[in-house]
């Protein structure tokens, strides 16, 4: 397969890892006022603290402000204590339609990070907006969700192997001591409310928004509270809120043996260094994760374990274009340089240079055990570590389930009732390739909206509009920027 630039990859895989209306416009009906949402204001000042592709602090710009609002940490006590969102804009280059807001995913993922890093790649719609990301509550900058130093043994942990239990319980009582009081108040249903404060302290009377992956449940708990303000809305890498942990292990297993599968192919078909076959390359994996086990790899005073193996080979498969780099880390690997597979699964798992961690992992389980009333048996988890194992052995999943059968804080089901009648069109995009939200749960998501309009992209990847494709970017930037509708079952090829 043919060598790339490694940083350059990482960059682009990061990027990329989450009833049908018919034809007509965006535009919302005159008469129709939006719900109004006590407002706040944010305070906006040049950026000190981002951070760049690889993972260290990234130089100021410009053209670049960030902020912050206070919000309610409890709802139920609005003029109780507040919390402040960490807010980034990049102000329009063009006419100004208003701002457009991004979810990039997780959930757990920093959105001021990554815009601050992305913002180039949307520069077509930023001529008509200004572009707009935030750290939802329990994130980085916004009331981060802190558990001690287990974040490392989490991580390294085989999730196939015994100690899982005991290490998920050790992890919720470690959240549970740094970050009681705020483990209730994170969840999707609160940070939906949060984005309607957002939406109101940037002075627009409806909410252009643009969540991908986890942003898409996000999204969707905004239009099915506050349908009335829902200006352009896409959805892309749909997730369905409906699936338990059982069903979401299930599939995103298929999924990501579909990607690991094409990928064998697709190596093979351009001279791969893992094996003739397809067989042979996944031989070629499985044989270096198995000798992990017992034989970590040390790198830099640290060790590939297994567990981060298996997390590195996943994040490569997020994104065809990071599959050169799953081909040169894995073959690197078998050679005894572990170097390339554990930098993919430090940017996965939110590792800094400086051997800190971002809230990604511990945010991600705050929120998922919060938005679920699920607490799973560790017969449940055991049954759903053999079928994910059948499905496929490189994704044995029950890492989730373990954590929220021990979580502090109590789950609900509120954010799986989605229903967003009244709102205007809703683009939900699946791709037929994608690993992490398949494409199953596209449709899904767009008739459980009411107002969904259902678009395939055929190609790989997790999301469609960083996957390359000129046909879903141009359907996509026109409805932000013309209100242009696809019309249901809008297709496009794969890039």
């Amino acid at each position: 397969m043919k060598k790339t630039s490694f940083p350059a990859l990482l960059c682009a895989a990061a990027l990329a890892s989450t009833a049908l209306t018919g034809c007509g416009s965006a535009e919302q009906p005159a008469a129709t006022k939006p719900t109004q949402t006590n407002s706040g204001t944010v305070a906006w000042s040049p950026c000190t603290d981002l951070t760049g592709p690889d993972g260290k602090p990234a130089a100021p710009d410009p053209a670049v402000e960030c902020g912050k609002l206070a919000v309610p940490l409890d709802y139920a006590k609005q003029d109780g204590e507040q919390i402040d969102l960490a807010l980034i804009r990049v102000k329009a280059s063009g006419d100004r339609l208003g701002s457009l807001v991004f979810n990039f995913g997780g959930p757990g993922g920093s959105g001021v990070d990554m815009l601050g890093m992305a913002a180039k790649i949307f520069g077509g719609l930023g001529a008509g907006y200004d572009l707009v990301s935030f750290d939802p509550r329990g994130v980085e900058r916004s009331a981060p969700v802190k558990c001690g130093d287990s974040v490392e043994k989490w991580i390294s942990v085989d999730p196939a192997g015994d100690e899982m239990d005991k290490i998920a319980k050790e992890f919720a009582a470690s959240c549970a001591k740094d970050s009681g009081k705020l483990l209730p108040h994170v969840g999707t249903v609160n940070a939906a409310r949060d984005l309607d404060r957002i939406r109101a302290a940037l002075g627009d009377e409806r909410l252009n928004y643009f969540g991908m992956s986890y942003g898409t449940h996000l999204g969707a708990v905004y239009a099915t509270q506050y349908p009335k303000n829902v200006g352009r809305f896409v959805l892309d890498g749909a997730l369905d809120p409906t699936v338990t942990f059982a069903e979401r292990a299930k599939t995103q297993s298929a999924g990501f043996k579909q990607a690991f599968d094409a990928f064998a192919a697709d190596c093979v078909k351009q001279g791969c260094d893992l094996g003739a076959d397809p067989a042979a390359v996944r031989k070629s994996v499985e044989t270096l994760l198995a000798g992990l086990q017992d034989k970590p790899l040390k790198v830099a005073g640290r060790e590939l374990t297994k567990g981060l193996a298996g997390t590195g080979v996943l994040a490569a498969l997020y994104s065809k274009l990071s599959w050169p780099m799953l081909e040169q880390a894995v073959a690197a690997a078998a050679k005894g340089d572990g170097t390339q597979l554990l930098t993919l699964a430090d940017g996965y798992t939110g590792r800094k240079p400086d051997g800190t961690y971002s809230t990604l992992m511990t945010s991600v389980l705050a929120i998922d055990c919060v938005d679920s009333a699920e607490r799973p048996s560790p017969a449940d988890i055991d049954k759903v570590e053999r079928e994910t194992g059948k499905i496929f052995p490189l994704m044995r999943s029950g890492g989730l389930g373990a954590i929220c059968a021990h979580w502090p804080a109590p789950g609900g089901d509120e954010s799986k009732k989605i229903d967003a009648t009244g709102s205007a069109p809703i683009l939900v995009i699946g791709g037929k390739g994608d690993p992490a939200t398949p494409y199953q749960w596209a449709p899904k998501l767009a008739a459980q909206l009411k107002t969904g309009v259902l678009v395939t992209y055929e190609g790989e990847g997790h999301g469609a509009y960083l996957s390359g494709s000129t046909c879903v970017s141009r359907l996509v930037d026109a409805y932000f920027l013309t209100g242009k509708n696809p019309g249901a079952n809008a297709t496009c090829p794969a890039a």
